[in-house]
């Protein structure tokens, strides 16, 4: 049987240096625990626009199809914002995401112990927070027809489209209900049912769905009830699911909820390739953050947590998916910070390599 197979786009900014401390789990991984991949690079978003003029290559666009599982940096920058906004970098992972077919996006929201402070809300509000976002991610209203801004009656009109066909409903809340299965066994449903027809079949479906997994106990809630709830009392929530609008404030409002971002690691997710594994791209929530790139000040946490979910999700290593984890937390306990992670009263100071350093070392002891 061979390796399983990785594509690596470091990307922009930060991407690189995050990237650069993942590869090193990677190989520790490879060494301590026999569990090689077989890695491949390329280019995305700035670093591809700047080799070839578009911000993803026709042939890395097939590798990423070919191989299990693709582990993304981070994409864009000030010197690439004046570019047709057909050749941003940002489209290069709008374009991965979209003819990857990747329907399902992962957002976890959990907040270490060690970083319970670090929140806005207060500690007992989200000591221990667990919790799963599932958004739909390729259809909405980011991807419905018609669109655009025209002219009407003298004035411009801005148009974009709501879309869901039940079929995409129902594929992404198969997905979320396995989570659910494999955790608490809670579904929350966020839509607006009661202002939008979309909303109205959305709920329909996951209800049709919810037949098949009676072991799941499933609840509704409108999506705005949703973002209030999520700061008023987080951890009444286990995995939520929800389209794609609602879906991108929902997570990021969940994000606030652990202390920085550069602790949020995510998973898009699609159909099952001829092997079984889904396709899937795996990526941290942070940006490129080109005002600290090439500083060693980046946190590289959100990237190799996104690995310990490929780990989980496309390789069916859940026992050293939590090994990882459980590396980042001892680092996060003894009190190693990158710039985000300082406060005042203490902590560690440590560079992006510093800290991989330590999360490495962790590993390590863990044997």
């Amino acid at each position: 049987m061979s390796n399983p197979s990785l594509l690596i786009l470091a990307g922009d900014g930060i991407g690189p240096e995050v990237m650069a401390e993942v590869k090193k789990i990677i190989d520790w991984f490879g060494d301590r625990r026999g569990l090689v991949f077989e890695v491949e690079e390329d280019l995305v978003g700035g670093a591809a626009y700047d080799a070839h003029g578009v911000p993803l290559a026709d042939e890395t666009m097939a590798r990423a199809q070919a191989v299990d599982a693709v582990l993304l940096g981070a994409v864009g920058g000030p010197a690439y914002d004046g570019l047709d906004f057909s050749v941003k970098p940002e489209r290069g992972l709008l374009r991965l995401r979209k003819e990857m077919d990747l329907f399902a996006n992962l957002r976890p929201a959990q907040c270490f112990d060690a970083l319970a402070d670090f929140s806005s809300l207060r500690r007992e509000v989200v000591a221990g927070l667990d919790i799963m976002i599932v958004r739909e991610l390729t259809s909405g209203v980011y991807f419905g027809e018609p669109r655009g801004i025209f002219e009407e009656g003298g004035e411009r009109v801005g148009l974009n489209t709501q879309r869901y066909t039940e079929s995409e409903v129902a594929r992404v809340a198969r997905a979320a209900f396995e989570l659910a299965m494999k955790r608490d066994r809670r579904l929350c449903s966020m839509e607006k049912a009661n202002v939008m027809e979309s909303g109205i079949l959305w709920r329909e479906v996951v209800e049709e769905v919810a037949a098949d997994y009676p072991e799941v106990a499933l609840s509704h809630m409108y999506a705005d009830n949703g973002g209030m709830q999520l700061v008023r009392n987080p951890k009444q929530f286990d995995v939520i699911v929800t389209d794609n609008l609602f879906g991108d404030l929902l997570s990021d409002v969940a994000a606030m909820l652990t202390g920085s971002l550069g602790m949020l690691p995510s998973a898009s997710l699609g159909a099952p390739m001829e092997n079984g594994r889904p396709r899937a791209l795996y990526e941290p929530v942070h940006g490129s953050a080109p005002d600290i790139a090439g500083q060693g000040k980046a946190n590289p946490c959100a990237c190799i947590l996104s690995f310990a979910m490929a780990l989980r999700y496309s390789f069916d290593q859940g026992e050293e998916a939590r090994r990882l984890e459980r590396a980042v937390e001892q680092v996060l306990a003894d009190g190693v910070r990158t710039p985000d992670l300082m406060q005042a009263e203490g902590g560690r100071p440590a560079s992006t390599a510093e800290m991989g350093d330590a999360i490495v070392a962790a590993l390590e002891a863990s044997r």
